[in-house]
């Protein structure tokens, strides 16, 4: 079993912007020391709860502060950006460390509409509905520039390419939490990397309709799954408990339309939850992994066994960095790496 890190540059209360990024970059020197496979940098848009709104360019950062794991992007909300300079910043980035860089693309916007109609290059923009599409040519600038198929004599793009060409390309994954990602990662012949902590409904249908359509192509050959889920370890099983009330509190707020800083445990302990909240409350604990190394390790395994997964990318916040560099240890001891 294979483990990796999703880091979504979480800001915590009475901190900054600042302090999440040099805390995703330590973070990443851990991760590569500890034995983790990959390290992945979240994108999100106009809010006070994450630092991470480029992670093309956190990539670069966090590639020249590590050597060998691999880094990439968890991933890429391509429904806002051409891809040509999709195509043109991943392959930059593989030239600037070759073998290492992971292309992974999201299809949901990553924040509210207006931002979304801000982020587009104007107001005829792409916007979800062309995701199939760019992907696909996403893919062809990608293969184009790497040696493999030219583009069709007909296509409009012909001649155009995704600079630096090289040898090497990125490795590009579909990542998504539903059934209409994983059938486009099944048509395209990529790597499938569910977002189980996003949403754990239909984990199960999605997985199967990506094995059953999937479509061998010269970036992945048989069916490859990932899932990102949101983990934490401690200790004992109250530390746990107590350190993941944080996240609880900031998830149950943002579904609710309100959201805030990452709260430390102390405040999210002590919070007033109404009915409604209470609701959510259960709803969010279920579908996150916390406990002892040994339970988040069983979890961990159980889940991977049920989807078929290859490889587990660990999301975990707390307030403190101290607590969860702690849980990234204590997993990578637990499972061996």
């Amino acid at each position: 079993m294979r483990l990796s890190v999703l880091d979504q540059s979480p800001i915590r209360k009475d901190g900054s912007a600042a302090d999440a990024v040099a805390e995703t970059i330590a973070l990443a020197k851990a991760a590569e020391a500890l034995g983790y496979h990959r390290y992945w940098l979240a994108e999100h848009h106009n809010t006070g709860s994450f630092a991470g709104s480029a992670p093309e360019v956190l990539i670069a950062r966090v590639a020249a502060e590590t050597k060998t794991i691999r880094v990439g992007s968890g991933g890429v909300m391509l429904s806002h950006y051409s891809p040509l300079k999709v195509a043109e910043q991943f392959r930059m980035l593989e030239l600037l460390s070759p073998r290492r860089i992971d292309l992974g693309i999201g299809r949901a916007p990553g924040t509210d509409q207006r931002t979304a109609q801000a982020l587009q290059a104007g107001p005829q923009g792409f916007g979800i509905d062309a995701f199939p599409s760019q992907v696909f040519l996403l893919k062809q600038f990608l293969e184009d520039a790497s040696g493999g198929a030219a583009m069709p004599d007909d296509h409009p793009y012909r001649g155009i390419h995704a600079m630096p060409r090289g040898i090497t390309r990125p490795e590009m994954w579909m990542l998504g939490s539903g059934i209409h990602s994983a059938v486009y990662a099944a048509q395209l012949g990529l790597p499938f990397s569910h977002a189980y902590f996003i949403s754990p409904d239909g984990s199960m249908d999605a997985v199967a309709a990506y094995r059953e359509r999937f479509k061998p192509s010269v970036w992945c050959d048989k069916p490859t799954i990932s899932m990102g889920v949101a983990a934490l370890a401690a200790e004992t099983e109250e530390d746990a408990a107590r350190l993941s009330a944080s996240r609880n509190l900031w998830v149950v707020r943002l579904l609710t339309g309100r959201p805030i800083a990452f709260p430390s445990p102390e405040e999210s302990l002590a919070y007033p939850f109404n009915e409604q909240e209470l609701a959510l409350l259960k709803t969010v604990e279920a579908r996150s992994v916390v406990g002892t190394p040994d339970q988040v390790k069983a979890k961990l395994m159980l889940l991977a066994k049920q989807h078929g997964a290859e490889e587990m990318v660990v999301v975990t916040i707390t307030y403190d960095y101290e607590s969860r560099l702690r849980s990234y240890e204590l997993l990578a001891k637990e499972f061996g790496l």
